[in-house]
């Protein structure tokens, strides 16, 4: 199964990704890269893994790291609507999509 992303959570992905660069080095930045696709590749395989949130949503934690995926199955795979960091308002963008 595939999965794809809403381009607002590749922004965040990407925003992530930049912040523990910059912090913390390439090392960490590429963990967290390296467990975002571990978390979509299981979730794509078992999509009914992930917490039920509003409708057909789903939230899932990415393991070492405060952020969470909000995604929802999709027939040509899994779509990510939100790569979250878990201290952030879940009401800011994540009802949107």
């Amino acid at each position: 199964m595939n999965y794809s992303l809403h381009r607002d959570a590749e922004r965040e992905l990407g925003e992530a990704a930049r912040f523990y660069r910059r912090e913390a080095g390439r090392a960490v930045a590429n963990r967290f890269l390296i467990e975002f696709e571990r978390i979509c590749e299981l979730l794509s395989a078992n999509p009914e893994l992930g917490i039920p949130t509003q409708g057909q949503r789903r939230r899932f934690p990415l393991h070492g790291f405060p952020y969470s995926i909000i995604y929802r199955p999709a027939p040509d795979g899994l779509r990510i609507l939100v790569v979250r960091h878990q201290s952030r308002d879940p009401t800011s963008r994540e009802q949107q999509r």
